[in-house]
């Protein structure tokens, strides 16, 4: 590397070195050029009693020149390239090591890779920074690199060197603010950590590496160098057929899990990555559901945070296993036709001190002025999206998961707190943007950045961004002026169906709107209709706790929930429990309460939601034209007094299915409503079946119609409408 302190003398540096200053360590330690024209190597070995050199007439002895542990070898001919050096430690033992001197390696990284990171467009840093396994010259080892532009000296520490910032320091390639060294002979699995000392105030900073592939478990925080993986993925076909995977207009039926919660041993370990791919998969083919999504399983120090503040952006958590332990879960859902979903967290990082919180002594990653940087909700710091490298860090990260590990989609978190500036702030407490605006005019470019990189580069991956507010055209492409996100979480229709459903009964008529309201909206975005872990959470309850009623309602109107979920146009997400009708509201330190399932009432909840789903996933009607108008109309959303409504489902075929739903416990006899075509009909699904622990109150049998018009439809059928149920018809030529 070319020397930037080349008018440094070598008192200076080696006055520099042993202080832990030097800047560039190649301008010291090494092999140099005497004026003499002979050659100087020196090593730094602050614990060897004494140095060998490899020559090419064996080992020869190094000189001590300085007491600190500098030693130096004269001569006229080059040492072997690379070197040995066999080091005799100052112990009592006098054990001797050999190792090749790191500084006998050239820096790696090529100014192609710095510009593209320095422009905000290396899509692939996690193969550039970070701890990468390599060989050069034949010999084996880790090359470390790593973002500090505002450091005077940055080093690796670890176990290999009793973790003393002095003895591998790295070097800096030029204004790129990259730092870089070879280790030779690392094995895989080994600690580390960067000590970094800011070139303004001289404060030492140790550091987890934002690159790391893996950590040690929690709460310890270093990263391990990568491992050796012979991992072969089994996953072709899985991976071909997504390519071509029309989601517009395919099922998809999310089941979200945190994984250290859904189930547990009996001695409280976490399940495994392999163990809960055995367990899991299972259960999610027997339920019907087409993906699992994951709560955030990048690394995080605080199983409390359930993984929402995460430190390791590239790093799977060890609490479940190895990165290898990860691919294997995957390849088996994969293996299924489940596909995975992964919740990725862009819009803040926490505050802990080993991690990117001012990494280098300054605000790095994040803003430096609080009315920008730090989230008061959260107790985060935000994202500089502004900044070029820190969207290489992101859009890379992004990229690593759906490349290294098959991810088939990224819901990214919070996106409503990235897209405006004053976001649960006070006047006074933001900053606008160029503009006068409160749009975050960077946040936006980087969303949009992600999803073009995404839906380019990884053809049938999805990304599901959860906005909670009216921002236009989220799930729309960039070309149009979208974000270009596959699908939004529809909070209204969340908010609104919950604020309805807790509702006494009595009452209902009087926020019917809360069940029609939604139409006027609904194919505005691409929707998916959640009741996530953000709704059994933070003291709300369960599902099952927020139905009204006595003990038989609160399970008929969870079923009646359920069966107006999965027959609304949109795409469906439960989080774990909510199909078996959990008591509690869910806890992160602890596994689902299954033993619900020995009683009937929970048993029933959830083999309603399991017909539901396989309904859902088999009948085109009810998932073809989701995201389009042309796939839903109303028989009748105007039933205030009954609190009924009635609606028709279309596929693409012209196909329909019909649905009705009773929100009161009052049974509706000879209840008439309006259909598009004469025939005999047959319930499909009865939500207040025996089987589900309901009344049994329907519709046995086929269904004629009457020939009376009714609602504006030529037609009609005089049903039985079960009390707090839901219905759905299917006609005879279906």
């Amino acid at each position: 590397m070319k020397s930037e302190l080349v008018h440094t003398s070598t008192d200076s540096l080696q006055e520099m070195l042993l202080a832990a200053r030097l800047h560039n360590p190649f301008d010291y330690l090494g092999v140099h050029r005497e004026q003499d024209d002979a050659l100087v190597t020196r090593v730094f070995q602050p614990y060897a009693a004494n140095v060998w050199i490899q020559t090419a007439n064996g080992f020869e002895p190094m000189t001590r020149i300085h007491d600190e542990g500098i030693f130096e070898w004269h001569s006229k001919i080059t040492p072997m390239h690379p070197y040995l050096l066999r080091i005799e430690e100052k112990t009592s033992l006098g054990a001797v090591r050999e190792w090749y001197d790191p500084y006998a390696f050239p820096v790696q990284i090529s100014d192609y890779e710095l510009y593209l990171y320095n422009e905000g467009n290396l899509r692939q840093a996690y193969r550039t920074l970070g701890a990468q396994l390599t060989a050069i010259h034949g010999i084996a080892g880790v090359r470390f690199a790593v973002w500090a532009p505002n450091a005077e000296r940055v080093s690796i520490i670890g176990d290999f060197n009793r973790w003393d910032g002095r003895i591998h320091p790295m070097a800096v390639h030029h204004h790129s603010g990259v730092w870089e060294l070879f280790i030779p002979g690392l094995p895989s699995g080994t600690l580390y950590k960067y000590e970094i000392r800011n070139r303004n105030t001289g404060d030492i900073l140790i550091k987890t590496d934002p690159f790391a592939h893996y950590h040690e478990l929690r709460p310890s925080n270093a990263g391990r160098t990568p491992m050796e993986e012979n991992f072969v993925w089994q996953d072709t076909d899985w991976m071909q057929k997504r390519t071509g995977w029309d989601w517009l207009h395919a099922p998809l039926n999310i089941y979200e899990i945190h994984a250290g919660s859904w189930k547990r041993h009996p001695d409280g370990r976490f399940y495994t990555y392999r163990e809960l791919a055995q367990h899991l998969i299972p259960y999610l083919l027997d339920m019907g559901y087409s993906h699992v999504e994951l709560l955030p399983i990048s690394e995080h120090p605080l199983d409390e945070s359930w993984g929402y503040q995460t430190t390791g952006y590239f790093a799977v958590s060890s609490r479940y296993g190895l990165p290898e332990d990860f691919k294997f879960f995957v390849n088996a859902c994969h293996q299924a036709n489940i596909g995975v979903i992964l919740d990725w967290v862009p819009a803040h990082f926490p505050q802990d001190i080993f991690s990117l919180a001012r990494f280098d002594g300054t605000a790095l990653y994040e803003h430096e002025d609080p009315r920008l940087g730090f989230h008061q909700d959260w107790g985060t710091f935000i994202f500089n999206y502004g900044r070029n490298e820190v969207r290489s860090f992101l859009l890379s990260s992004a990229h690593y998961w759906l490349n290294v590990f098959h991810i088939d989609g990224l819901r990214v978190d919070a996106v409503a707190s990235m897209l405006y500036l004053d976001y649960s702030r006070k006047a006074g407490e933001w900053l606008p943007n160029k503009y006068g605006g409160r749009e975050n005019l960077e946040a936006v470019d980087f969303l949009r950045e992600l999803n073009i990189m995404v839906h380019e580069a990884f053809p049938g991956a999805i990304t599901l961004a959860e906005e909670s507010t009216s921002w236009p055209a989220v799930s729309r492409p960039t070309y149009v002026g979208g974000l270009g996100f596959s699908m939004k979480w529809n909070m209204g229709w969340m908010n609104d169906t919950l604020t309805y459903i807790k509702l006494n009964p009595i009452h209902r008529r009087y926020q019917h709107n809360n069940l029609t309201f939604n139409q006027l909206y609904a194919y505005t975005e691409n929707f998916v209709l959640p009741l996530s872990h953000d709704e059994v959470v933070h003291g709300k309850g369960s599902l099952l706790a927020k139905m009204p009623g006595d003990a038989w309602q609160k399970f008929a109107n969870l079923r009646l929930l359920f069966t107006y979920q999965l027959t609304c146009p949109g795409k469906k997400l439960n989080f774990m429990g909510n199909e078996f009708a959990h008591g509690p509201e869910w806890q992160v330190n602890k596994e689902l309460d299954w033993n619900l399932l020995e009683y009937e009432p929970h048993r029933g909840v959830q083999m309603a939601l399991r017909d539901l789903n396989h309904l859902y996933m088999n009948t085109p009607a009810l998932h073809q034209l989701d995201f389009f108008a042309e796939g839903f109309s109303w028989i009748d959303c105007h039933d205030t007094e009954q609190s009924v409504i009635s609606y028709l489902r279309h596929a693409q075929d012209g196909s329909f299915r019909l649905i009705v739903l009773n929100f009161t416990p009052v049974t509706r006899m000879k209840y008439r409503i309006g259909t598009p075509v004469s025939g005999s009909y047959q319930e499909e699904f009865n939500s207040d079946s025996a089987y589900y622990g309901g009344s049994n109150i329907g519709n046995a049998g086929w269904i004629t119609t009457t020939g009376e018009p009714c609602l504006g439809f030529a037609d009609s059928l005089m049903i039985t409408l079960p009390p707090l149920a839901g219905i759905i018809l299917r006609p005879s030529n279906a």
